[in-house]
């Protein structure tokens, strides 16, 4: 009789420590690659669906990413104290949008856009240094970006010759979805977004060819494809920030190889556009009338006026984000429609936290356009090493000139943005306090 029970007792006990082993493995996997649930959050914040069905998986993957990277510190001894005073700023501008959106604590969008501007930006600039520590960590997010941007540039080709097949996922191609369907859209269903994320992900990867990284036939056909995917975004502001950001990438490389792929894009570009203006020279939506359409000149004018009244009524706080829409609606003139916007970044920050808000934006992205300067080249060539150099400061132009003709509520661009931030910071950090590199 003890010995029946003796073995089921072994039995049971052998049973829970199989169930444990199962259920900690994972868990143990991932705390040895924490890189890989990151890349995991950024990949549900690119493939996030419209719908409300689906679109909590990138929540759920984030809130699971910030326990394991708090966890992970907390059994390595990592410290959590970030020295840089941009996130006190961060801190700040994150609470005052939170304090207002407690006004309308049940409005599910206010809090999504909120989230995809302030809340999971600043959170991964954050996490991003504790997960990227290592010199394999970070070819691995280089080997994301590269994959990200070969996809954002075949699926905006594929989708403006029709071949409906290839683009995924296929809520892409819902014209009841998003904007601009007659432009190369991604998943972000806009154009804008799609453009916005291509220019800052070419620019990582015109450098990861530069070191090699990026290299053969499919980086040539990569490279190649990359400008008309630019010109299909049929969007102003994406070919501008396009032209800026390679200028002064072929101004400031000392690579002739990069010069010359850069005044190709440029011609490239330059190409494209007439061919598409004269392709689509008889269409309702060619790029000439697209160019002398005065009501989007009269619409953004008429947004800025009733927008700059409304500034003066409430200077230094703002309206908030949910009194903004409705004020800013019912005061513009002649044009009538579901949802109103200012089409400037700093100009929504004006109007819905006021001066305040706009200090804290202007102290973080002061902030962050500084990091560079604090860090100390090492003499390995990879990700870091470029960061270290101009190629950051062409990565902060390509933003602030979208930011300036549209709104950057783009989680995935933000996010992707805040996360190198995250990795520079924390590498002056090391070097301030003794700690060496990241990749060291």
């Amino acid at each position: 009789m003890e010995s029946t029970i003796g073995r089921w007792n072994a039995t049971v006990a052998d049973a829970g420590a199989f169930l444990l082993r199962t259920i900690l493995q994972p868990l143990e996997l991932l705390l040895r690659a924490p890189a890989w649930l990151f890349l995991a959050a950024l990949l549900a914040m690119l493939l996030r669906a419209p719908d409300l069905a689906q679109c909590w998986v990138d929540r759920i993957v984030f809130v699971m990413l910030i326990a394991l990277v708090l966890l992970r510190a907390v059994l390595l001894r990592q410290s959590l104290r970030r020295a840089t005073p941009i996130v006190w700023a961060m801190a700040s501008l994150a609470a005052l949008a939170a304090i207002d959106l407690l006004r309308t604590p049940y409005d599910v969008q206010l809090w999504s856009v909120a989230a995809a501007k302030f809340f999971v930006p600043y959170m991964v600039f954050y996490l991003a240094g504790l997960v990227f520590d290592s010199e394999e960590s970070l070819r691995l997010l280089e080997a994301f970006t590269l994959l990200v941007f070969a996809y954002l540039v075949f699926t905006s080709i594929a989708y403006m010759v029709r071949l409906d097949f290839l683009v995924f996922p296929q809520f892409i191609l819902d014209p009841t979805l998003g904007t601009h369907v007659e432009r190369a859209r991604g998943p972000f269903l806009q154009a804008e977004a799609n453009g916005a994320a291509m220019n800052v992900l070419g620019l990582l990867a015109l450098d990861s060819y530069r070191r090699s990284r990026l290299r053969g036939m499919g980086a040539t056909v990569l490279l190649l494809a990359y400008p008309a995917a630019i010109v299909l975004t049929k969007t102003r502001a994406v070919w501008l920030a396009f032209a800026v950001s390679t200028a002064l990438l072929a101004y400031a490389t000392r690579s002739v190889r990069v010069r010359r792929i850069c005044i190709g894009w440029l011609a490239a570009g330059t190409l494209g556009l007439l061919a598409l203006t004269a392709v689509s020279a008889g269409s309702e939506d060619s790029i000439r009338r697209r160019l002398a359409n005065e009501d989007t000149v009269q619409f953004r004018l008429s947004a800025y006026r009733a927008g700059w009244t409304m500034f003066v009524e409430h200077p230094l706080l703002g309206w908030g984000a949910s009194r903004m829409q409705t004020e800013l609606a019912s005061r513009i003139d002649r044009f009538h429609g579901d949802g109103f916007v200012v089409h400037n970044t700093y100009f929504e920050i004006v109007l819905e936290h006021g001066l305040a808000g706009f200090l804290l934006y202007g102290l973080i992205w002061r902030g962050l356009l500084r990091l560079h300067r604090g860090a100390h080249r090492n003499q390995e060539s990879g990700l870091l090493t470029s960061l270290q150099g101009p190629l950051w400061l062409l990565l902060l132009t390509v933003y602030l000139v979208s930011a300036t003709f549209v709104v950057m509520n783009y989680q995935f661009l933000n996010a992707l943005i805040f996360v190198l931030a995250g990795i520079l910071a924390r590498q002056n950090q090391n070097l301030q306090m003794g700690g060496g590199t990241l990749a060291g």
